[in-house]
């Protein structure tokens, strides 16, 4: 439900000097700091939009806009200001910054409150720190398969790399199994032919002494899947009685897992049970954003409380002790859920992304965003850069992993380890030893 937008405050600016920074949506959109006279990133595709922006917002051109959150540098020697949703877990308003001149003229599309500071990432960190989030708990270390082995991982790529952390002498508290062990989207608890027992694997992982982590993307579901044929009912509907529609990946339109169904509320605390009894307390959840889009619930509820809702099953699932990381999700709803959270588009093996756009992976979108989103860590969550890729192949390999490191975040190694070089090795070690 979009609300018509009002006008907020009119400020005196410098053109050439003031700065304005963008908060997106969720943890791929871009979020950054720009001059009024730069354009900023915006999606190149219907899908992607929907995927990695917000869901149904068309941005004028010519205008910048922050969800739940804008600050400008008016580069006047006149304060910061900043505008923000007062109540950022139950309502995100579009926040417009329009340049005309000498002046900026800001408007909303819901209540805002208006923050003054000294400098942009600090009025946005006191602002953070003045919503009262405890502290978050310290990030464990992390092996993870997703880019070297994408959704080909096997079993044994698995045992080949928890020898080789044995054989580095590599400080990797948790081994995280990524996309590609389970049968589809939605049918978590059924195996790829690539893996033989995730029980089994799990249990290999903690006899060497590590923690045992797994990806899942709740709230979507493969249009191909099991659950999806045995029961549609539940599934988000469209406003005209279709399915609602959470964009294409994998090749795939994909589905929306409706959480406030009695029945898909079991299944998905069956999954989350599952897992943890099976010996994973590492829980990376991924793709989070479908659980926010509009649509027609079992249950009347704004989509963010069903979003809440449906991370607050998973985290009774997993109990208080494991470890949750939100990825793909909606940063200011998500606030007090996880101990961790990605705030940047994916990284990859490369700088450029797709087609420009700065939601899509590759190393320059994931620092630009993720060194603007820095204000957020330690005060809502532990941020996650995502994770360093240090083997020979990968493009600016050095310059990737100082992002990582100077985040202070979540460290994750995501290596064929017996690909690495000397280089790969040290670095590796030394990010994942906290930088000692």
């Amino acid at each position: 439900m979009h609300h018509p937008f009002t006008p907020v405050a009119s400020v005196p600016v410098d053109p050439r000097r003031a700065r304005v920074h963008e908060e997106g949506w969720q943890s791929w959109s871009p979020s950054g700091v720009y001059a009024l006279g730069a354009p900023p990133h915006r999606p190149t595709n219907d899908n992607w939009a929907t995927v990695c922006y917000r869901p149904g917002v068309t941005v004028p051109a010519g205008v910048f806009q922050g969800e739940g959150l804008l600050a400008l540098d008016p580069g006047d020697g006149s304060p910061v200001r900043l505008w923000a949703a007062p109540d950022p877990v139950r309502e995100v308003p579009s926040i417009r910054l329009t340049p005309a001149g000498p002046v900026a003229e800001i408007s909303a599309d819901g209540p805002v409150k208006e923050f003054t500071g000294t400098d942009i990432q600090a009025v946005l960190a006191e602002w953070a720190s003045g919503l009262g989030v405890p502290a978050p708990r310290p990030a464990p270390t992390v092996w993870c398969s997703w880019y070297e082995y994408f959704t080909e991982v096997t079993e044994d790529d698995i045992h080949e790399n928890l020898r080789a952390m044995d054989t580095l002498d590599l400080p990797v508290d948790v081994v995280q199994i990524d996309d590609g062990y389970q049968q589809a989207l939605g049918d978590w608890l059924t195996l790829s032919g690539r893996f033989r027992s995730r029980r089994g694997i799990a249990e290999a992982i903690r006899a060497r002494g590590r923690r045992a982590g797994i990806w899942t993307a709740p709230f979507l579901v493969d249009p191909g899947s099991d659950l999806a044929a045995e029961h549609p009912d539940w599934l988000v509907r469209s406003a005209d009685g279709g399915f609602a529609h959470a964009g294409r990946n994998w090749g795939h339109d994909l589905y929306v897992l409706d959480t406030t169904h009695p029945g898909a509320a079991a299944h998905l605390t069956e999954v989350f049970r599952t897992l943890r009894a099976e010996g994973y307390d590492y829980f990376k959840v991924d793709f989070l954003y479908a659980g926010a889009l509009d649509g027609v619930r079992h249950t009347a509820v704004d989509p963010l409380t069903a979003y809440r809702d449906g991370i607050a099953l998973i985290r009774a699932a997993i109990g208080p002790d494991s470890y949750l990381l939100g990825c793909g999700a909606p940063i200011l709803a998500s606030i007090g859920l996880f101990d961790a959270m990605r705030v940047s588009p994916d990284t990859a093996p490369h700088r450029a992304s797709e087609a420009g756009d700065f939601s899509q992976p590759g190393q320059d979108a994931a620092e630009f965003t993720g060194a603007a989103r820095q204000w957020q860590h330690g005060r809502f969550w532990i941020n996650d850069p995502d994770c360093l890729m240090a083997r020979p192949a990968v493009e600016t390999r050095e310059r990737w992993a100082a992002h990582v490191e100077a985040t202070g975040g979540l460290m994750a190694s995501s290596d064929r380890l017996l690909s690495l070089d000397p280089w790969g090795v040290d670095t590796t070690r030394r990010l994942l030893s906290g930088g000692e």
